[in-house]
């Protein structure tokens, strides 16, 4: 009999169905570091969101043989040390691809519409106080024949691409930064940041990406440009984002994560209301098609591990 820990249960609101092998099934909340290799002992499946999984905790349970990730990312994974192993790692990529590129397809239209400022001046009464039947606060930009620029080519990359074309959009998909040599579908990294009106963040937390768009980076983007992340929060610097909007060296930006999640209350970017910021709590993933394609992938994926072996 297999026994499975859950360590962040109430981080997957949807059921997950039962297997189809004998099993033990215990769940928490949730889990602190210190609680991880109590709970994991007797663990021969450990279901993990984003309680970490450290090479020194993996090294501490014998009977560990899988991970399962309810989530497309395993930055918490010491995944080097389930390699050496031989501990399997189930996660989910592309359960999201149709909920995030949605997501941010919705944040770029609110920055490029000014919908956030708008809405603040029209109840303060901007609106009742124009001289006009109508009330131009802000600039408003069209999204059709504007270009945008995609950093990461997986399934939400290409996705936001399919429905970017729908409203006539220019798409460059962004060679990584500092690429010897430029693929064949692909923009040198710095060509992407001269030219698209908005960018967009579809790409893995990486030592390479992790803090990806800094000061340099915002300095040689359009004054008039966007920027939206529904990846990851590590790949913007924040404090070089703040920075960025201060002196205006891009129009605005929209988050959908942070680097702390979830954030201090006293956060740099949530302090105080700004017009050209949006921040959204980490709920793009969050619809119902995405949580049922999730669960189906993750049993599936622990279904078929022990199927193999």
């Amino acid at each position: 009999m297999k026994t499975i820990v859950f360590l962040d249960r109430a981080t997957l609101s949807a059921d997950l169905p039962d297997f189809p092998f004998p099993h033990r099934w215990v769940e928490y909340p949730s889990t602190t570091p210190e609680h991880v290799l109590e709970r994991c002992r007797d663990a021969h499946i450990v279901v993990t969101n984003k309680v970490p999984l450290s090479g020194d905790v993996i090294e501490q349970l014998p009977q560990l043989e899988l991970i399962g990730v309810p989530a497309a990312g395993v930055n918490h994974l010491d995944t080097e040390t389930c390699r050496k192993r031989g501990i399997g790692i189930v996660a989910c990529p592309g359960y999201s691809t149709i909920s995030v590129p949605e997501h941010a397809f919705a944040l770029m239209l609110a920055l490029r519409r000014n919908l956030m400022p708008y809405w603040q001046d029209v109840y303060a009464g901007g609106w009742s106080g124009s001289p006009t039947f109508y009330a131009e606060l802000h600039p408003i930009q069209d999204l059709h024949g504007s270009t945008l620029g995609i950093v990461g080519a997986g399934h939400g990359g290409k996705r936001l691409a399919e429905l970017a074309g729908a409203f006539g959009m220019r798409v460059l998909f962004a060679e990584r930064k500092r690429a010897s040599c430029v693929r064949d579908g692909y923009v040198a990294f710095d060509e992407v940041l001269r030219e698209a009106d908005t960018i967009s963040l579809h790409c893995p937390l990486t030592d390479e990406t992790r803090h990806l768009f800094g000061v340099a980076e915002f300095e040689r983007m359009k004054r008039s440009a966007s920027l939206v992340n529904a990846a990851r929060g590590g790949i913007v610097d924040e404090a070089a984002l703040i920075e960025a909007l201060d002196r205006k060296l891009i129009a605005n930006a929209a988050l959908d994560v942070l680097e702390q999640e979830p954030p201090a209350p006293d956060h740099p970017l949530l302090s105080s209301a700004r017009t050209d910021l949006i921040v959204t709590p980490h709920v793009a993933w969050r619809t119902q098609v995405a949580m049922t394609r999730l669960v189906t992938q993750l049993a599936q994926g622990i279904e078929q591990h022990y199927a193999r072996h």
